[in-house]
């Protein structure tokens, strides 16, 4: 009789000589020569038959159903040195047919069993808890079949030798859904991941990593992106893999956009614009790819532009606390810097196949807090302007100005409403949430120039002149 792999005698041992014959036809007990056995049951010309139980020295026992000498039929046996008990068909002391084994280190099966072996459709709860149904062969897994893990997740498809292999679904706990081949417990050959975040990797895997998976951010476009000052200009992004080739298996990443300008610190001057920071709006520079830090600056689109200034402020994250989470020093602290406690919609984008497109940016003006500076070329260029090689203050309008139209003096008072020409750069950052398979793809980085209005002439780099 054997089960889950355990074995034992499969036939009783025959009486041959007194002493104490056994019992001829009805009920009686007998104790055999080896004083192994023990039976008390029917028995029929000799010989065990019909309803008995028979005992073992070490503890265990079967009860049930014989046939001409056989446990064969209906039955229950116990294993002493294992704790485990079954109940069901036997045929010739081995557990076969369908039936329920009762495991001592936790957990039953109930369904086919073949020489003591699950064997056939059966349903399998183990010791900690996990269930799994469908085909078995030789004690294992082996088929189709579904199984529910521990951790909530649910597969079902084909099983080779207790390991997912072939074809099969696996529905995570947290949302995710796996759909594709198997091999050795893996993802392996094609599949389709829908992730918990809303992307989608469909394409090939190698033990349980996606072989075209997006490795880095790419802004296309020239090294130096060169715009009108005040002109919406586009962004073109690709996900790249490792080798350059565009993660086309890669959809649903969602991806942010955000601006900083060139910071520059006194007395180092510049032909174009940059800021002296009131204390309460300092904030500390980034380094970036292209030699220089920068700030954050605000950054929308004709959408946000058509807000009203207050909303138009609140939606470019003016004046607002940091997102939780967020970092001062990190593009995405940028970002958030004069705070955004969510990135307008505009400025997100997901990604289709690998490919995003920011469309209609536009750099506003200078944000409250921090003033503008212009170096002057020559005394001669303005009139009472400061003598050359001097920073002069550009007058921005009060709130009371702004909102009144006029100066106390009498004249206009405008407002800013483009970005001055100068060096910007523009950031987009990976903020899938949660990261997909673990991963926040690295910052990109893009050098944008923003040329004076109808001069087309680039803004000289500061630190190509001196002070004089």
């Amino acid at each position: 009789m054997a089960a889950s792999n355990e074995s034992s005698p499969a036939s009783l041992p025959q009486q041959r000589d007194p002493p104490g014959r056994p019992p001829r036809n009805g009920y009686g007990v007998y104790v055999y020569p080896n004083s192994f056995f023990r039976y008390e049951g029917e028995w029929k010309e000799g010989k065990i038959h019909g309803h008995g139980k028979l005992l073992f020295n070490d503890g265990s026992y079967y009860e049930g159903e014989f046939a001409d000498g056989e446990i064969t039929g209906l039955g229950c046996r116990y294993w002493a040195w294992s704790g485990n008990t079954y109940s069901g068909h036997f045929i010739l002391g081995e557990p076969q047919g369908h039936g329920v084994m009762k495991y001592k280190a936790g957990g039953h099966y109930e369904g086919e069993l073949s020489h003591g072996l699950r064997a056939g459709r059966g349903f399998l709860v183990d010791g900690e808890g996990q269930e799994y149904e469908g085909s078995f062969h030789d004690n294992r897994r082996h088929g189709r079949g579904q199984m529910l893990f521990k951790n909530g997740d649910k597969y079902d498809g084909d099983w080779v030798q207790d390991r997912r292999q072939g074809h099969g679904v696996l529905h995570c706990a947290d949302g995710s859904t796996y759909e594709g081949q198997w091999h050795s417990d893996a993802f392996s050959g094609l599949g389709s991941l829908a992730h918990l975040s809303g992307v989608t990797y469909c394409g090939l895997w190698i033990n349980g990593h996606p072989v075209e998976q997006a490795t880095r951010i790419v802004i296309l476009g020239p090294e130096v992106l060169e715009v009108a000052q005040g002109a919406p200009f586009t962004l073109r992004v690709q996900l790249q893999q490792a080798h350059g080739d565009l993660a086309k298996s890669e959809s649903g990443r969602v991806l942010r956009i955000s601006a900083g300008i060139r910071y520059v610190q006194l007395p180092t001057y510049s032909e174009v614009s940059f800021f002296k920071v009131d204390e309460d709006h300092q904030e500390t520079p980034m380094q970036t790819p292209f030699g220089f830090q920068c700030i954050s600056y605000p950054l929308s689109t004709p959408t946000l532009r058509g807000l009203e200034p207050k909303a138009a402020q609140e939606s470019a994250g003016d004046d607002s606390p940091l997102p939780e989470g967020d970092q001062g020093d990190t593009p995405s602290g940028l970002a958030a810097r004069g705070g955004q406690c969510h990135c307008p919609e505009d400025l997100r984008q997901r990604v289709e196949q690998g490919c995003a497109e920011f469309p209609d940016l536009l750099l506003g003006p200078p944000p409250p807090g921090r003033q503008p500076f212009l170096f002057l070329h020559s005394p001669h260029e303005k009139a009472g302007s400061k003598p050359r090689g001097s920073l002069c203050p550009l007058e921005m309008p009060t709130a009371q100005e702004a909102a009144g139209g006029s100066r106390p003096d009498g004249t206009t008072a405008e407002l800013v409403a483009d970005a001055y020409p100068g060096e910007y750069v523009m950031m987009i950052d990976d903020v899938t949430t949660p990261p997909f398979l673990g991963r926040t793809l690295p910052t990109a980085f893009k050098h944008l120039r923003v040329l004076a209005k109808g001069t087309g002439q680039k803004p000289q780099d500061p630190e190509e002149r001196q002070i004089e």
